[in-house]
């Protein structure tokens, strides 16, 4: 069913997105007194695990993904302020030497060749806008701090070595929603984002007598359009 739901947002949103070019491409040469601003957006980071459990050691580039849709609102006259509600879609990889034996348990890897953990999430963001924007120019300064509750809907589990390769999906021990804060600063197309996680990945405990859980701190690169 959530496939179904992804699918269909996916989409709505390149549909709307065609149409609101077409609208942009019409109106390029007026002047809109109650114009919006970002009302899409797409970012690429990478995780920086933090509360991590002993002996856990990142490896490679862990990719993260995120895109979707945010209604701006504006709040002042000269629409430099704004509230942002909005929905969206994130992927998480997260590469490490934490990983699943032959026998499906957790352990911390010495030898191996892969293992990930991949996440699918709905995101329910709100961002709180400052801005230099002006109805004649797209190109401005921009302070967007935000606060997202993301649903996870889908996670898996691999790990392979040499002797064995194992598929872990639907853990029940991994957190279905996350919440986290998060900041995008920049300028007309370049703007740094970080996002840091207020809750654990994991639920429970994963290895006895450690209370760490996994926490994300996540850095890259956020563009908007529209």
């Amino acid at each position: 069913m959530m496939r179904k739901v992804f699918y269909l947002w996916c989409i709505s949103f390149f549909t709307i997105h065609g149409i609101a070019q077409e609208q942009w491409d019409y109106e390029e040469n007026t002047v809109d007194l109650k114009y919006r601003e970002d009302q899409f957006y797409f970012g690429v980071s990478h995780t920086l695990m933090q509360d991590k459990f002993k002996g856990y050691s990142p490896y490679s580039f862990s990719i993260g993904i995120n895109g979707g849709f945010l209604r701006d609102f504006p709040i002042n006259q000269n629409r430099t302020i704004a509230i942002a509600p909005g929905i969206g879609y994130s992927y998480l990889n997260l590469r490490s030497n934490f990983g699943l034996s032959e026998t499906n348990e957790y352990l911390m890897l010495s030898n191996y060749k892969q293992s990930s953990l991949s996440l699918h999430s709905i995101d329910l963001p709100i961002e709180l806008r400052w801005r230099t924007s002006t109805p004649e120019s797209h190109k401005f300064w921009r302070v967007y701090l935000g606060f997202k509750a993301s649903y996870n809907f889908n996670n898996r589990f691999k790990t392979t070595t040499s002797s064995y390769s194992i598929i872990r999906t639907g853990d029940m021990n991994i957190n279905k929603w996350m919440y986290g804060a998060y900041a995008s600063v920049g300028f007309n197309t370049w703007n740094f984002y970080v996002y840091y996680g207020l809750n654990s990945i994991y639920k429970n405990e994963v290895f006895a007598n450690d209370p760490t859980r996994l926490k994300m701190l996540n850095v890259g690169m956020m563009f908007y359009i529209l």
